[in-house]
C-alpha cells in the first residue's frame, strides 16, 4: 500500500473513531451497536501488519495480530508468547503472479513508529490499529470459501470463513482454517 493511500486511510480512521465510535470499512454503517470495526461483504480481506519479528515487538498485548516476516507466519499474542495461525506451514512475501516480494516494496518507505488509529476511547495499548472498546467487537470481512474466492490473497490476509464458519488466514502459501 502506498504512502499517500496509508495516510488517507488513517485520517479517514480517526475522523471516523472521533465522531461516533463505530467505523463501517465499504459499507454504509455498522450492523449493531456491539460493532467497533465492521467491514463490507465481499471476497476482500483484512491484511495484518507486516513485522520484521514477532520476538521484536516491544509492548505487545494479549490479542496483538501480525504477520511475522522472520518465518511468514501470521501468529497472535498470548501472556505465554506469540502463538502460530499458519499451521506450521512456513508462508512467502512473493506474489505468485508477478513474482515480485512485498517487503522489497515497503523498504523503500520510512516507518512511522508513532502512527496509530483509535476506534473507542483513546488507551496506552500500542499497534497501529487499536479496538479500545471494552463492550464491542470487531466483526472481521465475511468471505463465503476465501480459499476459492479470494484471488490472488495477500500474505497475512484474515477473514472469517462464511461457508465453513471459521477464521481463515493466509500466510502467502497456503490458508489455515480456525474453528472454536
Amino acid at each position: 500500500m502506498n504512502t499517500i493511500k496509508t495516510i488517507t486511510i488513517l485520517i479517514f480512521l480517526s475522523g471516523a473513531a472521533a465522531v461516533s465510535g463505530q467505523v463501517a470499512i465499504g459499507k454504509a454503517s455498522v450492523t449493531s451497536p456491539s460493532v467497533s470495526l465492521e467491514f463490507e461483504t465481499g471476497n476482500k480481506g483484512m491484511i495484518l501488519p507486516w513485522v520484521t519479528s514477532t520476538g521484536d515487538v516491544t509492548g505487545a498485548v494479549n490479542g496483538t495480530i501480525a504477520y511475522d516476516l522472520s518465518d511468514h507466519k501470521v501468529k497472535v499474542k498470548y501472556a505465554s508468547g506469540w502463538k502460530d495461525l499458519s499451521v506450521d506451514t512456513t508462508g512467502t512475501t512473493v506474489d505468485p503472479v508477478t513474482g515480485t516480494d512485498g517487503v522489497l516494496m515497503q523498504n523503500p518507505f520510512i516507518e512511522e513508529p508513532g502512527a496509530k488509529v483509535t476506534v473507542g476511547a483513546p488507551g496506552p495499548d500500542p499497534g497501529i490499529l487499536v479496538l479500545e472498546d471494552t463492550n464491542r467487537a470487531m466483526i472481521l470481512p465475511k468471505v463465503a470459501s476465501p480459499h476459492l474466492n479470494i484471488i490472488n490473497p495477500a500474505p497475512g490476509m484474515m477473514v472469517y470463513d462464511t461457508t465453513a464458519k471459521q477464521l481463515a488466514v493466509f500466510n502467502g502459501k497456503v490458508w489455515s482454517f480456525w474453528k472454536p
